[in-house]
């Protein structure tokens, strides 16, 4: 096949960084700017063709399916105030009918696990995986984009990678690289979360994967790794030498929202970007850093 047209986000997380604000809000709700994060992965998921959602909940995350309802009090609104900006921006992350299908990780058994549990609906199909609050910012070429263009060259499997400095390596996974070409280069191994001095690279993988169907038969095993739980990246090791596997760099901003620096970091760069308020945003950043707008 040489396209890609299903997606699974694993969503079912607590959101313990986010606390108080996530006791009632999922954290793929929280917003950059005026948009969640969710909408962001989607938005992306959506411009590299992928036509269908799986989002791999959790207890108390219902929301999260609600949030792509037809909402049609508020269009009744503001269709009779005559909104048509704010009908126009709902009408464009609407979801065709269908296009989203909720299943639950019942157990917070580790990302393996998550992908994992979208099993029965991805079927034999390859499949990308997108982590929401991994925010990777190319308006012009999203991310997900870049890698089926480069996957229809390749096939087989795919992360997307940026280099981190030697001191983080222990956060991610870490790609044993092999030859390269351009942005892409072949993935030898992978490692979970090494050891500043016992890490291959510092291509760490950035919550973006395409993958093929077989690494579903490999989660089923459910052996666990770091930290006890099933992890995707060595589900995705065993696959190396039995079908392509690459890495491409991704061109583009990466902003970890899973962090609350991070997050607030997010909303101030794309913030920056707006022509409706991003003057405002500069100016003020100006005056409270002391420094020319």
């Amino acid at each position: 096949m040489n396209s890609v047209e299903i997606a699974v986000l694993p969503v079912g997380g607590l959101g313990t960084r986010f606390l108080p604000a996530t006791k009632s809000v999922a954290k793929e709700l929280l917003p950059v700017v005026d948009r969640p994060l969710l909408q962001y992965a989607v938005d992306e998921a959506r411009a590299a063709g992928i036509r269908q959602f799986v989002l791999v909940t959790a207890r108390g995350k219902a929301s999260l399916a609600d949030y792509f309802d037809v909402p049609g009090e508020l269009i009744r609104v503001l269709e009779e105030r005559g909104k048509s900006a704010e009908l126009e921006i709902l009408r464009a992350t609407q979801l065709d009918p269908g296009a989203v299908i909720t299943t639950r990780q019942q157990q917070p058994l580790g990302l393996g696990h998550a992908v994992w549990c979208a099993r029965h609906v991805v079927g034999r199909r390859p499949f990308a995986v997108l982590l929401p609050d991994e925010l990777l910012w190319n308006p012009s070429r999203p991310c997900l984009v870049q890698m089926v263009e480069a996957w229809r060259t390749t096939g087989g499997n795919m992360v997307a990678v940026m280099e981190v400095p030697l001191e983080h390596v222990n956060r991610y996974g870490i790609v044993d690289p092999g030859r390269a070409v351009g942005l892409l280069t072949e993935v030898r191994g992978l490692v979970e979360k090494p050891a500043v001095d016992q890490a291959p690279s510092r291509l760490a993988v950035v919550g973006r994967y395409i993958l093929q169907p077989e690494v579903m038969d490999v989660l089923a095993q459910g052996r666990r790794g770091a930290g006890g739980e099933v992890q995707l990246t060595d589900a995705m090791a065993e696959l190396i030498g039995r079908q392509p596997f690459h890495a491409l760099r991704f061109l583009g901003e990466r902003f970890d929202c899973g962090d609350k620096a991070g997050h607030v970091i997010a909303n101030v760069a794309l913030a920056l970007e707006r022509p409706d308020i991003g003057p405002a945003v500069r100016a003020w950043l100006a005056q409270r850093l002391g420094v020319p707008g």
